[in-house]
């Protein structure tokens, strides 16, 4: 998918050195919203290592990690996936995404979380896209709304996050009511 100058595309172990400079260079805008990191995670080496993780849950069907890549200047701008995906009765994926802050409030992730259910609904036969955000985060939840979830449900202290378990409202998007695809 392409949006604005933007190529949202699989991502590949050579995002590695990219990835990193984007963590970096977002460092202090996502601490509200992200897990304590370890420093190691804002470097390179282990951008090369969560990527190659991710390579990994790819291949085993259980995750699909996409980067977004600036088509002018090839920084990236942030990252998108559908993990937890499961099939059978279930039938579901967890969204996740970030986008850098030059890009927020320009309808990137908004046109990518679309983009990525079309992706859970026509290729794989997905019932359900769901998401959380924490409560106060409401630029994400305009997001959410953008793309089509509802909000769902309350879960309280969900996620340990800047170093406290903290409350995240629940969203989902129901994409057909389909049986599940035989597998």
């Amino acid at each position: 998918m392409i949006f604005d100058g933007v190529e949202m595309r699989g991502v590949a172990p050579d995002d590695a050195a990219g990835l990193a400079e984007a963590f970096v260079r977002n460092r202090a805008n996502m601490a509200p919203t992200e897990p304590l990191r370890h420093e190691a995670f804002y470097t390179e080496a282990g951008q090369r290592e969560r990527i190659e993780q991710q390579l990994q849950s790819r291949d085993a069907g259980l995750l699909l990690p996409y980067v977004f890549v600036d088509l002018a200047s090839g920084a990236a701008l942030g990252t998108i996936n559908l993990g937890n995906i499961q099939h059978g009765p279930l039938s579901s994926g967890g969204l996740g995404y970030w986008v850098d802050e030059a890009c927020r409030g320009k309808g990137l992730a908004t046109a990518a979380a679309r983009e990525v259910c079309r992706i859970a609904r026509d290729e794989l036969g997905l019932h359900r896209v769901e998401a959380g955000t924490l409560v106060d985060n409401l630029a994400s939840q305009r997001v959410l709304a953008k793309a089509g979830f509802e909000q769902y449900g309350l879960a309280p202290r969900y996620l340990h996050i800047n170093g406290a378990w903290r409350d995240h409202r629940l969203f989902q998007r129901i994409l057909h009511d389909h049986p599940p695809a035989d597998r």
